[in-house]
């Protein structure tokens, strides 16, 4: 029958996980923004989206935008997850994971020996193997990038750290 096949056909396939272009800053920032106003994450502007849109991921469902992460690499040791959003209305369907998974295999493909988020969830990254440590323990993050922050003498987020079993290329 014509019109199964037909139906079949046109249903979409689910979210692709893809690397960011520069077409998707506009959507990238739309997302990031909706929780920035609700104070739930730091605003990063335009300009610096398309500096490190190298370091973003997307979810892709059918060229609507539906969530994005970032690895952002400190040095040879430390990465962060950073810029972790879902598109509200397609919270708890596991979207977050899958871009982090994603991004903790990037961190080990690069050779990074830790990966740390600043979160106000961190429970969400302990699910994933992640443990809140102090943030001392991270001056990398806190006087490379934390001292710059409006935030910096009250910050309120949790630092997560993830240890991994890094290779290094031969």
């Amino acid at each position: 029958d014509a019109r199964k096949s037909r139906d079949v056909n046109s249903v979409s396939p689910g979210p692709v996980l893809r690397a960011a272009r520069v077409d998707d800053v506009g959507a990238i920032y739309e997302l990031l923004e909706g929780y920035a106003a609700r104070g739930e994450l730091l605003p990063r502007p335009v300009p610096e989206l398309y500096r490190n849109i190298r370091d973003f991921f997307v979810l892709d469902d059918g060229g609507s935008i539906i969530g994005c992460g970032a690895l952002e690499v400190f040095t040879r040791e430390l990465g962060e997850v950073r810029s972790l959003v879902v598109a509200p209305d397609r919270a708890g369907e596991g979207l977050g994971r899958v871009i982090v998974d994603h991004i903790i295999s990037e961190a080990r493909t690069l050779g990074l020996g830790r990966l740390m988020a600043l979160t106000y969830v961190p429970d969400f990254f302990h699910k994933l193997g992640f443990e809140t440590v102090p943030k001392e323990t991270l001056p990398e993050k806190v006087w490379g990038v934390c001292v710059k922050c409006y935030k910096f003498d009250n910050c309120d987020e949790i630092a997560v750290l993830l240890r991994l079993s890094a290779h290094q290329a031969a």
